[in-house]
């Protein structure tokens, strides 16, 4: 866990952040032993909380990551809110023993997760995509199958997983208003060509990350979410972090 926090420590200085020290320090929501892992988001510990990982969505390896990692540990949990979801679960950053990194950035530097965008904490929102970086760029776990991120010219492809939480790469071909909804088409076919939609509630969060709508035109982004959807697919985009903006020369991650 030492070589992860040396990690989760530099990369944000090769990504243009400022280095911080522990990231993901929140206030401690109490602790305890996990005794089981629920699922792919949610392990139970001793005295019966279930626990749902903030800042992250399950891949297909998850689950056996969460195993190997956080079955019978003693484990802190960090976060910014201890109020229980519907379901019951409590959102948290997990801490194993004195780790001062969380698990949810090893699952991501091991290429067991994806960024779910969810963190407001700019220090530690910036932290996990460090990692998630670090495993796409040496092709680890998730991300050595070159499908993994999809690509916007290629719509039934993004159709085909409806439901499904994705990564999308593409230029943005035109921006569109509609109402107090905006539209990111990649597509000259916007009935059927992939989109993104964002809503006027929206966008102040995306002006204070440095992202205008109107600016995106033309521009080659990488933007994650839930994909929805019929004829053509969708993504919603709620939170800045949902959106990255790539460089004209910066290599493509998805299929030629």
């Amino acid at each position: 866990m030492t070589r992860l926090l040396h990690l989760i420590v530099a990369l944000p200085l090769v990504a243009g952040h400022t280095a911080f020290a522990a990231p993901c320090q929140f206030e401690s929501q109490g602790d305890g032993r996990v005794a089981a892992i629920v699922d792919a988001r949610g392990v139970r510990l001793d005295d019966g909380r279930e626990v749902r990982l903030a800042g992250i969505e399950p891949t297909a390896t998850t689950r056996q990551a969460l195993t190997s990692l956080l079955t019978g540990r003693d484990v802190t949990l960090r976060g910014t809110d201890d109020t229980p979801d519907r379901y019951g679960r409590q959102g948290a950053l997990i801490f194993v023993g004195e780790s001062e990194a969380p698990i949810q950035a090893m699952l991501l530097a091991q290429g067991d997760a994806l960024v779910s965008a969810e963190i407001a904490d700019k220090d530690c929102a910036a932290a996990l995509m460090a990692a998630e970086t670090e495993a796409r760029r040496q092709k680890k776990g998730n991300w050595a199958d070159p499908s993994a991120i999809k690509n916007a010219e290629s719509p039934d492809d993004i159709l085909a997983g409806i439901g499904r939480f994705m990564v999308v790469e593409g230029k943005v071909l035109s921006v569109r208003q509609a109402g107090a909804m905006t539209y990111l088409n990649f597509g000259r076919n916007w009935t059927r060509g992939f989109a993104v939609t964002i809503s006027k509630r929206t966008q102040p969060a995306l002006e204070n990350a440095g992202i205008t709508l109107k600016s995106l035109e033309n521009r080659r982004i990488r933007v994650r979410g839930w994909v929805e959807g019929n004829s053509g697919p969708r993504i919603d985009v709620r939170l800045a972090g949902q959106v990255e903006l790539l460089g004209a020369n910066e290599p493509t991650g998805v299929r030629p």
